[in-house]
């Protein structure tokens, strides 16, 4: 039976540090189906969707948060959206990418990435506006691009770790991740047992082919000293329908409609998120042109 995907928030250590856990392949596997993505995009895109996640797992209620990963790699721009309650979809700009292996035998997540570039996350805290904070690329790879993103931009000493294991078919074998952040007060020892626990940590996908959850990975980390406090399961939806895609051809105007009726005769929308297709005849297009108002 195949395992469902979870993500666990919880602290350790009498809460010197913070932990979260995540197992994404269902997730990350709906997105290469939606996308079609090349192996080398796949776990670039599984890894930025499997952070994002695990951030997203650090807001509360209606709040959410955009991951933007824009580096000079052939895969363009990478985009995620993730919600408090698990919610997550994206996508990148050129799915089609695969790469030879880079030296350690690895998909070369780097090289579809690139090593110039940014790393932009966007909070939507439901204030009047967005928190925002960004980041150079350091490597690449995402997972130390996540870490130097907590510690420059949140002041919060982290390590991350992500992890897409690909088939020869394309499919996702294995995804997730960790992220495990320093609380103030930590004591000198346990920051160096952390240390010593990070170094001698197996793969993600190593780990989640032995068939450990998401606590296990923890437990990996951090031992038996360990509180789960939420446990929810990531999943992948989109925010899109037809009424919003209607909407959007509203604002178009008046002038934009009627030429859309005119010269093409129907209006195609593709979600870029969720790769839907929503197609609206001519005859529809004059109902939503009584809708416009400019």
């Amino acid at each position: 039976m195949e395992l469902k995907d979870e993500l666990v928030r919880g602290t350790a250590w009498n809460g010197a540090i913070r932990v979260f856990a995540a197992r994404t392949t269902a997730l990350v596997g709906e997105m290469q189906r939606r996308h079609d993505t090349y192996p080398t995009a796949t776990a670039a895109l599984g890894r930025t969707a499997t952070a994002a996640a695990m951030m997203g797992a650090m807001l509360k209620g209606e709040e959410k948060l955009t991951v933007q990963v824009k580096g000079d790699g052939p895969i363009g721009q990478i985009v995620v959206d993730a919600t408090a309650s698990g919610q997550v979809r994206g996508y990148a700009d050129f799915p089609h990418v695969h790469l030879p292996s880079n030296p350690q035998g690895k998909l070369d997540v780097a090289g579809a990435v690139g090593h110039t570039g940014y790393l932009h996350v966007t909070k939507d805290l439901g204030l009047k506006e967005p928190y925002r904070g960004s980041i150079p690329l350091i490597s690449g790879e995402l997972a130390e691009d996540f870490t130097y993103y907590f510690a420059s931009s949140e002041q919060t000493p982290s390590a991350v770790g992500l992890g897409v294991l690909v088939d020869t078919d394309n499919s996702v074998l294995h995804a997730g991740g960790f992220i495990v952040q320093v609380m103030p007060g930590i004591e000198e020892e346990q920051l160096v047992r952390l240390e010593k626990a990070i170094a001698g940590m197996p793969h993600v996908t190593a780990l989640l082919d032995q068939g450990e959850d998401a606590v296990g990975i923890l437990k990996f980390l951090v031992g038996d000293d360990l509180t789960i406090h939420e446990t929810i399961e990531p999943v992948f939806e989109c925010f899109c329908s037809r009424e919003r895609v209607e909407r959007t051809l509203v604002s178009l105007g008046r002038e934009e409609l009627r030429k859309l009726i005119d010269e093409d005769g129907h209006a195609e929308v593709k979600c870029h998120f969720c790769n839907e297709d929503y197609r609206f005849e001519a005859s529809e297009l004059e109902e939503i042109l009584k809708k416009a108002t400019l």
